[in-house]
């Protein structure tokens, strides 16, 4: 049904007609660069997407937005008045050309459309619903934003710093409409695997709440199972029970995240010989406790602190040691040394820093892109997957407002 694509991507032969709204976006970026050609559906004066900032050099223009380029990444876009008879209509035809159908409802158009009634007549189509709360939710028609998405579905409450006078934080970055999204394409791509099997299309409902709750690890399942509750912590897992730190501070102010201490022999040699070559041994006396457990012949046993004394006070010398060692090293070179010694680091880097950083670049996430009507290239991120069968599309920039509305005239004559 959908337009023919030539080329090996995944979905290539697949259309997808995305009714912008205030969660679609990102699924429609996925199936995008899965190669779908996705058609993205908007009001004559362009998605709200369009309008919000932060704006390419400061100047407020629709096609200016650069939350709109990142969230729609390989789309054509048409403009439809559905206010109109004669715009419900060009969707409907629009529709029917499609092979899915990206919606923040079960019903667009003032309920002018619905999956039932086009579904009656298109059984193959694909319907798939992002909401805050899911289609026929008492909650349905309440408003929501990203904050109180995460606030409301538990993200916030896992977010946060050891000291809990620090109110809980609010992950950036429109994380709710990210969540939302990705489970949205991964519905997407398990109707469209059961289409293939049986022919049948479906309705996907996803309810960003609970998609949002989900991502919580085991703070929501602790609660059922046993009431317990999950308090924040630095870096690391909420959890009921407060658990080692795991950040340190490096000599450029920067921070790493050091993961699991050390626990075989070998790994507490290792920790020594590290001290050793940067001459820190003088400056950290309980080295003679790493040196006991490099000496012994079992892995020290963790669930022993605050129990076992000797224990004990190996794993704090090797936490001091640790903190030692990167308060002397730049993040980055600390967590170089830190994997080339065989100890689980990494650094926690600006954004900026981690996606230029060679590695990112090795991989493949810098993708030139071209923007002919600002006259310059800009640099994008490249799909964070690969497929040998079945590469992903080229990122193109995000369509002008009505750019493509030519197709509107090529399925209504």
């Amino acid at each position: 049904m959908g337009s023919a694509r030539c080329d090996l991507s995944a979905l290539a032969d697949v259309r997808v007609v995305e009714i912008t709204d205030q969660y679609t976006p990102v699924a429609g970026r996925t199936l995008a660069e899965l190669g779908a050609d996705v058609v993205v559906v908007e009001p004559v004066e362009g998605s709200p997407h369009r309008h919000r900032p932060p704006f390419v050099d400061d100047e407020h223009h629709v096609n200016r937005s650069l939350r709109w380029w990142a969230g729609n990444v390989g789309k054509r876009s048409v403009t439809v008045d559905l206010n109109t008879d004669a715009g419900v209509h060009q969707l409907r035809r629009l529709v029917s050309t499609a092979d899915m159908v990206l919606a923040g409802s079960d019903r667009v158009a003032g309920g002018a459309l619905s999956y039932r009634e086009i579904a009656s007549a298109q059984p193959t189509l694909i319907w798939v619903s992002v909401s805050p709360f899911g289609v026929g939710s008492a909650r349905a028609d309440d408003p929501a934003t990203d904050l109180t998405v995460l606030a409301g579905g538990g993200p916030v409450w896992n977010c946060g710093y050891d000291d809990h006078s620090i109110p809980p934080m609010r992950g950036s970055g429109d994380q709710s409409a990210n969540i939302g999204g990705m489970y949205g394409a991964i519905g997407a791509l398990i109707a469209l695997s059961h289409r293939d099997h049986s022919g049948v299309g479906q309705f996907v409902d996803v309810n960003v709440t609970a998609a949002c709750n989900v991502t919580c690890e085991q703070a929501t399942y602790h609660w059922l199972v046993n009431q317990a509750v999950c308090v924040r912590q630095t870096g690391r897992h909420a959890f009921p029970t407060p658990s080692s730190p795991v950040q340190v501070r490096c000599a450029d102010g920067h921070y790493a995240t050091t993961g699991v201490l050390p626990r075989r022999p070998e790994e507490f040699r290792r920790l020594v010989d590290w001290l050793t070559d940067l001459d820190l041994v003088e400056e950290l006396p309980e080295t003679y406790f790493l040196e006991l457990a490099a000496a012994r012949t079992q892995p020290v046993d963790l669930a022993s602190i605050g129990e076992d004394d000797e224990t004990t006070a190996i794993l704090s010398a090797a936490r001091d040691a640790v903190t030692l060692i990167a308060s002397r090293l730049p993040a980055k070179e600390f967590f170089i040394a830190s994997q080339r010694r065989g100890f689980a680091a990494g650094a926690i880097l600006p954004p900026h820093e981690a996606f230029d950083d060679e590695h990112t670049i090795a991989r493949g996430m810098h993708r030139q892109v071209e923007h002919p009507e600002l006259g310059r290239t800009v640099t994008y991120p490249g799909t964070p997957y690969l497929f040998s069968a079945s590469p992903t599309a080229a990122p193109t920039r995000a369509p002008l407002l009505g750019e493509h509305n030519a197709i509107l005239n090529d399925i209504t004559r």
